[in-house]
């Protein structure tokens, strides 16, 4: 299957990282065309994820629309949607806020490559943080200049929380959608219902069994049945709704699980966390396996003063959850 030859909808994903956004419109049934990484290992893990796709290793600051097109041999093909979210480290409500931050300016490369590729819809995804206070202003920017290149966005727009729509995760994030003047505007997606963080994670074995995982982050093991949820992320079973191309891989490998060396003391403090409390020393959740668990972030750069971002506690085990 080449994208150039599918009959399918297809996508343009900047700020693509590894590919969150990009499986996500696979999976809605759409073909990523390109994606547009500046991170050379996260653009070779999204090239991995998605061999049919066009990765390039670039920034969006000196990237035109065609230059994307010639790029990944789109042509004049008229773009079903533009989708990305822009770094926003300026915007987080979690630390220093501020709107002259240089690395929010990537918001408006954004908007211009939009005007250029022309597609039918544009969707913008982004911190909440954005609808809130000052920020508004900014946002506000954001919606004329998508109008001012002939868009129409959808209004009121809102924050959307993926533990409405199946992720086992509270996490809101603002989702703002533009329709070409020749497109009819989409309404925001209907929920369809929570999922557990036991549905999601109770079929995992415990990491700390594996003396392997020690020195490496994958081992062949055995899964317990766990839920349909769980299977269909192993994809023991079919979903229906996932209209994703099929790929190849091993479902009895446990991966992204390298061991995280805990002290004794800290063991002791995990175990004695009740579900859904956290914990005082570390202020680490142990997460209720009948709850969702609490917004899990990739972390930030030295310059924000934390590497990495605290991981919860794990609801069967005394560990943190492992991280990729």
């Amino acid at each position: 299957m080449t994208i150039k030859r599918s009959k399918r909808p297809i996508a343009v994903d900047l700020f693509a990282g590894a590919g969150g956004l990009s499986l996500g419109f696979e999976q809605a049934g759409f073909d990523v065309a390109a994606a547009v990484e500046i991170d050379p290992v996260h653009c070779a893990v999204h090239h991995f994820n998605f061999p049919n796709s066009t990765a390039i290793c670039r920034s969006v600051t000196d990237l035109s629309g065609s230059e994307i097109r010639e790029l990944a041999g789109i042509g004049d093909r008229d773009i079903d949607v533009v989708c990305g979210g822009a770094p926003c480290q300026g915007l987080s409500t979690i630390g220093y806020r501020a709107l002259d931050d240089p690395r929010n300016q990537l918001v408006h490369h954004y908007c211009r490559i939009v005007d250029e590729l022309r597609p039918k819809f544009a969707v913008f995804e982004n911190v909440r943080g954005l609808m809130m206070g000052k920020h508004k202003a900014f946002l506000n920017e954001i919606v004329e200049q998508l109008e001012s290149s002939g868009y129409s966005v959808l209004k009121p727009y809102r924050a959307l929380n993926a533990s409405d729509y199946g992720v086992p995760q509270d996490r809101r994030r603002l989702v703002l959608i533009a329709a070409r003047h020749d497109q009819a505007l989409p309404h925001y997606p209907a929920t369809t219902g929570t999922t557990t963080v036991g549905e999601a994670i109770l079929d995992i074995p415990n990491a700390d069994k594996f003396d392997v995982l020690r020195n490496q982050d994958w081992v062949k093991t055995k899964f317990s049945k766990g839920s349909a949820y769980a299977r269909r992320l192993r994809g023991e079973e079919s979903d229906p709704s996932d209209f994703s191309h099929p790929r190849k891989w091993d479902a009895s490998l446990l991966t992204s699980s390298m061991r995280t060396e805990h002290t004794d003391l800290s063991i002791e403090r995990f175990a004695a966390t009740e579900h859904g409390k956290t914990e005082p020393i570390s202020r680490f959740l142990r997460l209720d396996p009948k709850g969702r668990c609490n917004t899990l972030r990739a972390g930030t750069d030295t310059a924000r003063g934390a590497f990495t971002s605290p991981r919860p506690i794990l609801p069967t085990h005394t560990s943190r959850i492992s991280a990729p």
